[in-house]
Parts: C-alpha cells; sequence; structure tokens
C-alpha cells in the first residue's frame, strides 16, 4: 500500500482504528510494514473493543505513536435517540423552525403520516427578542435584560444550540447570546461558528444535531485520548480528512460520517494505484453498505439526512443502505423474500459464528453455498480463532426454505440474489441516476464481504472490472492512515457575477483561506505543507437550489455542471455566487507500500464444490498469502485470506497486480 499521510516532527507508529457494527479494524503502521487486526465489537461500550485492538497491534506499552479513528459513536447516538438533552435559542416567533422543517410528506400516500419528535421538545426551544436582515443590518436590537435571564429559562439540560436568523452575515447577535450563558458552564453549539450559511431550516438542524451528540462524543473521546496512551489523537471526518480530537469534541457533527469516509479514501488511493482514476467504491460490511462516486476525486454533498434531519456541513457523498454480511432474512407476510435492513451485528452475530444466532444471515447463506468455505476462513472471536459452522446453519434455513416453498440451496442463493439487488440500487443512485456510466469506472471492493458480491454487481451495472485491494476487510481503517489534515470553511454571500463582484469575492475566499489556516495553525502544520482548494455554490439568479463548482472559471463551470445536470445552460442568465467554500488539506509524507513478490512456481489450492446458477460447480480454493503478481487465476474460485473472501465466477479472471491487488475481468484472459 501506498499513499500519504501528514508528516510529524519525531517518527511514531501510526495506528487507525475503525469502529463496525461487526468488528473494530485496527491497522498498524510502524515505520516499516502495515500490522493488522479484527476484533468484535462491543456495542454496549464502543472504546472497549477500540483499546482492546490497539493493546492487540502493540508489542509492549512503551510504544509511542498517533491514533486516527472512525467512529461510530455519533451516528448511534442520532440513531438510538441516546444524545444529550438540548435546549435551542433562535429568534422570537421562530422557535417551531425545527418541528415546522420544508413540510415535507415523508409517507406521501399514507393517511396519517409520522415523523420521528424533534432532538428538541418544545418547551425546551427558546426565543429571544432581537433580529437580523440577510445583509447583517440591524431590524431589532437585542434586549440585554432578556439575555441577562437566560440562563435561567434553559431548566436541566446538558447542551445549548444557538441559531439565529441572518447569523452567516454577522454573528454578533449569536456571540453575544454566547456570552450570556457562559457562566452555565454548558457547551455551546453557535450557527454561525459551525455553519455560516443560509437556509434557517438545515442551519439549525445541524447546530441542533452537533449540539445533541458533541457532549456524548466529549465523553468518549476523553476516555479515549485517557486510556489509549496515544500521543496525538485524530478523528476522520466526514469530509474525507482527518481532524484534530478536540475539534471533534466540540464539531461531532463532523464525524458522522467517520468510519465510511476512510473507505473512499482508502479505496481511492488502491484504484489510482492500479491506474484506474473512476472509482466506484463498494464497502460491504456486518451491518450496512457504503457506496460513493469518485470521478478521479471523491463528491462532496451538504443534503446528508440522518434521524429524519439535514445535516448540511460538507461530507463525502455516500449511500447507504441496510445490506451486509449480517443482513437477517426473512419472508413478510406477503411471502416475498426480505433480507434486512435488520442485522445479527457483532451480538450473536451470523449463525455460523456459533454465538446463539438463530436468524439465517447474507453471510450464512455464502457458508452454505460453498462461496465463503467453513473450513478455509477463521474468525476472532474473544481473542481467538474459530472456524465457521456450516452445520448449525442447516435447521433455519431449512425454516426459512419452508415459508419460501424452496430448496435449502435455492433459498439460499435466492438470499444473496436480494441483497445484491438492494446493493445494485445503491450503485446506480450515485451512478447511472446522476448521468454517470458505470461501464466507465472500476468497482472497488472492500470491507468483509464486498469481495464475495463484486463479480455479480459488475455484471448487473456492465462495470467491467472489478478491484479487491488488500486487506479488504481492513481498507477503511488503512484509509484513514492515507487521509489528509483537512479543515474547511464556508460563508454564504449572495453575490451576482458581475465585473464588481469579483474584488469582493476575492476578499471573502482570503477571509476564508485565513481561518482555515489558523486553525490548520493548530494543529501545528507548517504553511508550507497546506493546499488551499476554492469553491462556489452557484445557480441561474432566481433558482432554489445550487450546483458547486470550482472557484477557476467559476461561472464557465457552473454553466457546464449545469447542462451535465440538468440537460440545458442558460448562457444568457444572470449566474450567482450563494456560498463560498475554502478546503485546506495538508499533504502527507508516504506510507511505503506493499510489494507482492513475482510469480515462482505455482500456488497453493484445492478443489471445493460451490452452488452456482442454481447448480454446483466444483471451483479453485486458493490462500489469498501465496499468490504472486502476475499470477492469473481464471474461475470459478475461492480465494481466501484473513479479513475476507473473494468469489471468483465462471467467465471471469484475474491477475495479482504489483501490489498484490485482485484485478478481475469478466470474459478475459
Amino acid at each position: 500500500m501506498s499513499n500519504e499521510i501528514e508528516p510529524l516532527s519525531t517518527p511514531t507508529w501510526r495506528i487507525a482504528v475503525d469502529t463496525g457494527g461487526t468488528f473494530t479494524d485496527v491497522v498498524c503502521f510502524d515505520g516499516e510494514r502495515l500490522r493488522e487486526v479484527k476484533v468484535p465489537s462491543t456495542p454496549d461500550d464502543p472504546a472497549r473493543a477500540v483499546l482492546e485492538g490497539i493493546a492487540r497491534v502493540l508489542p509492549d506499552e512503551g510504544v509511542a505513536y498517533v491514533l486516527l479513528h472512525g467512529s461510530t459513536v455519533a451516528t448511534n447516538a442520532l440513531l438510538e435517540r441516546k444524545g444529550a438533552r438540548v435546549a435551542l435559542i433562535t429568534n422570537a416567533g421562530f422557535e417551531d423552525v425545527l418541528e415546522i422543517g420544508r413540510q415535507n410528506r415523508p409517507q406521501l400516500y399514507a393517511l396519517a403520516g409520522y415523523r420521528p419528535p424533534p432532538l428538541v421538545p418544545r418547551d425546551a426551544r427558546h426565543g429571544v427578542a432581537g433580529r437580523l436582515g440577510p445583509r447583517g443590518e440591524v431590524i431589532e436590537p437585542l434586549v440585554e435584560t432578556e439575555l441577562a435571564g437566560l440562563a435561567a429559562r434553559l431548566g436541566s439540560v446538558e447542551s445549548v444550540a444557538i441559531c439565529l436568523l441572518h447569523s452567516y452575515a454577522d454573528d454578533t447577535h449569536e456571540r453575544r447570546v454566547e456570552e450570556a450563558l457562559a457562566g452555565t458552564g454548558l457547551p455551546v453549539s453557535r450557527s454561525s461558528h459551525l455553519l455560516p450559511e443560509f437556509r434557517e431550516y438545515e442551519r439549525t438542524a445541524t447546530t441542533v444535531v452537533n449540539a445533541y451528540v458533541a457532549p456524548v462524543m466529549d465523553r468518549y473521546l476523553g476516555r479515549i485520548e485517557a486510556e489509549s496512551g496515544a500521543l496525538r489523537v485524530r478523528i476522520m471526518g466526514s469530509g474525507g480528512g482527518v481532524m484534530a480530537v478536540s475539534r471533534a469534541r466540540i464539531e461531532a457533527v463532523h464525524t458522522i460520517l467517520s468510519g465510511p469516509a476512510g473507505g473512499v479514501a482508502g479505496a481511492l488511493a488502491a484504484a489510482r494505484r492500479a491506474g484506474f482514476e473512476n472509482a466506484l467504491t463498494f464497502d460491504m460490511g456486518g451491518t450496512s453498505t457504503d457506496v460513493s462516486l469518485c470521478p478521479g476525486r471523491p463528491l462532496h454533498t451538504r443534503e446528508f439526512r440522518i434521524a429524519d434531519l439535514p445535516v448540511a456541513v460538507s461530507m463525502l457523498d455516500i449511500h447507504t443502505v441496510g445490506a451486509g454480511g449480517g443482513s437477517i432474512a426473512r419472508v413478510d407476510a406477503g411471502g416475498a423474500l426480505r433480507v434486512g435492513p435488520e442485522s445479527a451485528g457483532a451480538e450473536p452475530g451470523p449463525i455460523c459464528y456459533g454465538r446463539g444466532g438463530t436468524d439465517v444471515t447474507v453471510t450464512d447463506a455464502n457458508v452454505w453455498l460453498g462461496r465463503l468455505p467453513a473450513d478455509a476462513w477463521r474468525h476472532e472471536l474473544d481473542g481467538g480463532a474459530a472456524r465457521l459452522d456450516r452445520d448449525a446453519i442447516e435447521a433455519p434455513l431449512r425454516r426459512l426454505a419452508g415459508a419460501m416453498g424452496a430448496s435449502l440451496d435455492d433459498a439460499a442463493e435466492g438470499v444473496i440474489t436480494v441483497v445484491n439487488t438492494s446493493m445494485e440500487g445503491a450503485l446506480r443512485v450515485i451512478s447511472v441516476e446522476r448521468g454517470h456510466d458505470p461501464a466507465e469506472y472500476t468497482l472497488v471492493c472492500f470491507g468483509g464481504a464486498a469481495a464475495l458480491h463484486g463479480t455479480a454487481l459488475a455484471t448487473r451495472l456492465g462495470t467491467p472490472r472489478v478491484l479487491v485491494p488488500p486487506s479488504p476487510g481492513l481498507l477503511s481503517a488503512y484509509g484513514m492512515l492515507v487521509a489528509p489534515v483537512r479543515k474547511e470553511a464556508s460563508r454564504t454571500v449572495l453575490l451576482p457575477a458581475r465585473r464588481e463582484s469579483g474584488a469582493a469575492l476575492d476578499a471573502e475566499f482570503a477571509a476564508l483561506e485565513a481561518r482555515a489556516l489558523a486553525a490548520m495553525g493548530e494543529e501545528d502544520i507548517d504553511r508550507a505543507d497546506v493546499v488551499l482548494e476554492r469553491q462556489v455554490d452557484a445557480r441561474y439568479e432566481g433558482q432554489s437550489y445550487e450546483l458547486t463548482v470550482a472557484a477557476d472559471g467559476w461561472i464557465d463551470a457552473f454553466h457546464a455542471a449545469h447542462e451535465t445536470r440538468y440537460g440545458y445552460r442558460r448562457d444568457d442568465a444572470v449566474v450567482q455566487a450563494v456560498s463560498l467554500r475554502v478546503a485546506a488539506l495538508a499533504p502527507a509524507s508516504a506510507v511505503p507500500g506493499v510489494q507482492a513478490a513475482r510469480a515462482e512456481g505455482g500456488h497453493e489450492e484445492r478443489r471445493i464444490r460451490v452452488r452456482h446458477g442454481g447448480a454446483r460447480v466444483e471451483a479453485r480454493l486458493l490462500e489469498r498469502a501465496t499468490l504472486r503478481a502476475g499470477n492469473r487465476i481464471e474461475g470459478p474460485a475461492v480465494i481466501a485470506e484473513y479479513s475476507a473472501t473473494t468469489w471468483l465466477p465462471p467467465e471471469w479472471r484475474l491477475e495479482v497486480l504489483e501490489d498484490g491487488s485482485l484485478l478481475a475481468e469478466a470474459g478475459r484472459g
């Protein structure tokens, strides 16, 4: 593996940890080589698995290391509604913005739709007098006596969100409200600091989400800092770069897609090593599948939703579906086979793990079909290794097959077909539905289960090749090692594209760059190592939504982007710069690559029986560790390794690349 991470003044080890729903993955770079370990996740106490994994890759307690961590704590706090008690301070008369939202109907055809309750109940939403206009002008001043009594109105809360009208134009009012609460000792999330952009509902919702999860993340990361013994802790951010733990504890909303973002970084690095710029990243873990489109670079979005709330900070454009190795198969009331989104998770896990699971999962189906050979794969449980238990699958699978009116083999293949359909839909959402042809992309498979399904999905999509990087089950953790340090700054400006606007845009960009560079300086990163990127959110004047383009030649770039997305352009229309964005990235020092040995002689293999296309076929079973660069393998074949298993169907062939990646193509050789 090769790519870059940020430099440190003294040589230290680097450990990256990715917490998943089933396993916690740990990758350690000791300056010369990579060490890897997977431990079962501990949902009741995620830190326990993290600390256990770190202990297992360190030879002794005296090693100095930097910890890079991708966490699901903030995500789970939102999904499970286990965040902090939050008070919202907003303008008088606007206390219900959070609940009114965009007035969209979540269930279009339901007679009585359902929305989850807002994160802040009505009695914890407080309005204050005072109001600014869209240019920051004072329409109504704040009332000092009201501010003085504000703290007494909060009641028993653990966190405060402040979001006042048009604070993106002038943050003075929000700062004065924050000062009035200084004596409470409560953590405060201020919208003008977190998201100085227009659209009141999205800004309010994002600020509330941050206030809701920040105390939870603060406690969790505080424990990790105290007990890990790391010299420095950095957290993988949703935007595709790592950030200081001090920032993650305060701006926890930036960690919502922490783990999946590491996977995109690692997958794109793997694709580039293999000579492919366009990548469809396919991360199939134990509980979910995350996919992303990378046309030479990661794409970002500010239209992400979680727990029925928009999160408008910039994050990698990742689409997630509830389809993973642990996804449970069942027959619904109408007799249709369903797979997921319910998952067996880490406890009890799939039936074949032997930990008390009783429901057939995708992993169990793969084991039954022979694509995941029970006697060739060991899983880590309680610090030891155990073989998969195929016999235990038979009785639950028989019950499922009876409900389907099918044989055991047909039922297991049906489970695989259904979950593949779900994942195909996710891949089409990010590619075909956005005007991108999957035939122009390479499908990069990682996560513990993706390589078992990659060729089937590539066939469905028309994607010509599948790439399986080294140690695919730990690639998200590896991606955290190679991700740059990243800091973003943004501001809504609402300026039309006229000649006199150029100087104003340059001044705004300069201010944003100064903010981003100051944040980099706080992390002891040299200015000479920082790369700055400018972007503009643009639209035709009168439109409601924007497209993001590079700032250099942004008007022409917007016309072209609009034509690509919507099929037409309006060259005679006024283009408006809505928001400006700056990203500061710190390039990284090299992590030496893992070079596969050249092919000399044969590789170890034996013959197994695998169910494919309605019949059992004879397939080759190979250990990936025995493969060498230049080896060519024809399907059907199963390639087993520590962190994942690759299924190569008939009519597919693969080659082992120089870095050990497996490049599979259909009908070629």
